[in-house]
């Protein structure tokens, strides 16, 4: 397989990120296939980081087991590092910063800080001259990157020919050393690829061009990371389209705004991670009970409390699940990959419309950051779903059950699927009220047993429509698997390589990924959990709260493989889960 995979260590502030992003671009735009992951500090500035970029001319369906080549911008990243290069793998570092030990790879000196001072006589040019020295031992073309940082810095309110000229010569006179002074003994090179018109961005960048598509016109948010990229982009685009952006004083605000905004009709939402969603609790309660879609994207990180800002896990399932008190009908639904952020956005508002309730999107640090590059094909149309509407005359707008309007409006008229006809202020709309207390069909206070519990029966009944409607998860792997392993969330496509490599060493595997968690996809869960011997659940997160669901509905006796260290699964960790059990 024509692949490598690159990482990039040093500290905030060199460079490191944006240096891995302007590979994995360049490759891209040149035809290659992408994948990255990245760490950095919760600190605005300092602090050790890393980039991981993987490239090939196949599909990438995760970030790799450990890289090929291994560039260090300083004696920390090397030490930090070094024990995850693989075996016969190349180390790449300045000599004027430190000289690694002996060891089981092949080591370029390259003077970077030299380099940039001396020949180049900017020193901020550091990470285009790591980028000329990676492009000439290992690629891509540096047309590639060229063309890359030609695009970023014409784009930036700096740029200046100097800076222009500064960068190109840094990106030349690199890989002009280590064409010429460096004998390659590695086997490490990316081949020739036919140009292929993908795209290339993070999923935080999906997720907002889905939100766009879905017709989304209102989003009031609060900074924090790693949301934040998509409140800044809504910010930006949502006044080209007639939306409006909004920065609250807090989460709280935020989503009680969003729901005011559904409440007059307009599709909303609002992004946040695990300490602000922990603040929407009350307010969840009330856009279930009042029946008031709103999408809530939850962008998880590691807790509990202010846990660790720049690191992933999937922590926040049990909570989505069962925020706020009383029984509080929600939807859930987690993307696996960039593409699903785009297309599952567009469900997400879809089911909020449809069947009137909060929809929760769990998203994670990783995913929002990680780079991949997708076929134009996955950011087709969709069709969008709207909201059940109330007419005069006394039916619903599309025909879903009909009801007599005498001298009222019923907007939580009992139906069979559990979904009301709504309406929306203006003129000549039927009113109604739309309280957090329990109420009758018409929306006033009510407090009898038998109408609360009629109105609860009535709100889970949507649950129970839409588990029938919607799309269910689709089987990976083998149909006579003997292990079968269920996963959530961002670990996919790990999942199906691990699934992969366990087929061609004779393992008979197979795995399912439901994307709506809540409600679950009971029929297929069942099926899958009755085809196999064994089932391995993975998660990022300590307690196994996808393994702690199925046990509870379904008896399931999974085998648990946690991780929680803040970093994702790779392929080879999930094999060897595998191979254990076999």
């Amino acid at each position: 397989m024509n692949e490598i995979t690159i990482r990039i260590g040093g500290e905030s502030g060199e460079g490191t990120i944006s240096g891995g992003d302007i590979i994995a671009l360049g490759a891209a735009r040149w035809g290659y296939h992408v994948y990255t992951f990245r760490t950095f500090p919760a600190e605005i500035l300092g602090g050790p980081c890393m980039f991981q970029v993987r490239m090939g001319d196949q599909p990438i369906k995760s970030m790799g087991d450990y890289p090929d080549v291994l560039v260090c911008l300083n004696k920390e990243a090397y030490d930090r590092n070094i024990s995850e290069l693989r075996h016969g793998g190349v180390l790449v570092y300045d000599p004027a910063d430190f000289t690694p030990d002996a060891g089981d790879f092949i080591a370029y000196a390259v003077p970077f800080n030299e380099i940039a001072r001396k020949e180049v006589q900017l020193f901020q040019t550091k990470n285009m001259v790591m980028l000329g020295a990676i492009s000439g031992l290992f690629g891509p073309p540096l047309e590639a990157i060229v063309q890359v940082v030609e695009s970023k810095l014409s784009k930036s309110r700096k740029a200046n020919p100097i800076l222009m000229e500064k960068n190109m010569l840094a990106l030349e006179i690199a890989k002009k050393y280590v064409t010429q002074q460096l004998s390659k003994r590695d086997p490490f090179q990316l081949g020739p690829v036919e140009k292929a018109n993908r795209v290339v961005l993070n999923g935080n960048q999906a997720l907002v061009a889905g939100a766009l598509a879905a017709k989304c016109r209102y989003f009031a948010g609060y900074p924090i990371t790693p949301a934040s990229d998509i409140m800044e982009a809504l910010a930006k685009e949502l006044p080209q389209v007639g939306g409006t952006f909004m920065q609250a004083e807090d989460e709280i605000a935020a989503l009680a705004s969003v729901l005011g905004a559904s409440f007059g009709g307009v599709r909303s939402m609002t992004a946040t991670s695990g300490p602000g969603f922990s603040l929407m609790t009350e307010l969840i309660g009330y856009a279930s009970m009042a029946e008031i879609p709103a999408v809530i994207v939850d962008a998880q990180r590691a807790g509990p409390s202010t846990g660790m800002p720049t690191k992933m896990e999937q922590s926040d399932l049990s909570f989505a699940l069962n925020a706020s008190h009383g029984d509080t009908p929600r939807m859930v639904v987690a993307p696996a990959d960039v593409a699903d952020c785009y297309s599952l956005i567009i469900q997400a508002f879809s089911m909020a419309e449809r069947y009137q309730m909060p929809v929760i999107f769990l998203t994670d640090q990783s995913l929002t950051a990680r780079v991949e590059s997708v076929d134009r094909n996955a950011f087709k149309p969709m069709e969008i779903e709207g909201r059940i509407k109330f007419e005069a005359n006394g039916s619903s707008a599309n025909g879903n059950g009909a009801f007599q309007a005498e001298h009222s409006y019923s907007r939580y008229a009992y139906t069979a699927s559990g979904i009301s006809p709504s309406s929306a202020p203006g003129p000549g709309a039927m009113a109604y009220v739309a309280t957090g207390l329990e109420h009758d069909e018409r929306g006033h206070p009510d407090y009898e047993p038998e109408d609360h519990t009629a109105m609860m029966e009535k709100r889970y009944r949507k649950l129970d429509t839409a588990a029938e409607e919607l799309p269910k998860p689709q089987r990976y792997g083998d149909e006579d698997a003997t292990i079968g392993i269920i996963g959530w969330g961002s670990t996919e496509g790990t999942i199906q390589e691990a699934v992969d490599r366990a087929r061609e060493k004779g393992y008979k595997v197979a795995a399912l990924h439901p994307r709506i968690l809540s409600p679950l996809p009971d029929r297929t869960i069942r099926d899958f959990i009755r085809s196999v011997k064994t089932v391995i659940v993975p998660e990022c997160n300590y307690s196994g709260q996808l393994a702690n669901l199925l046990g509870a509905k379904y008896g399931l006796q999974a085998i648990r493989v946690n991780k929680f260290g803040g970093i994702p699964f790779t392929a080879g960790e999930i094999l060897r889960a595998i191979e254990e059990v076999s």
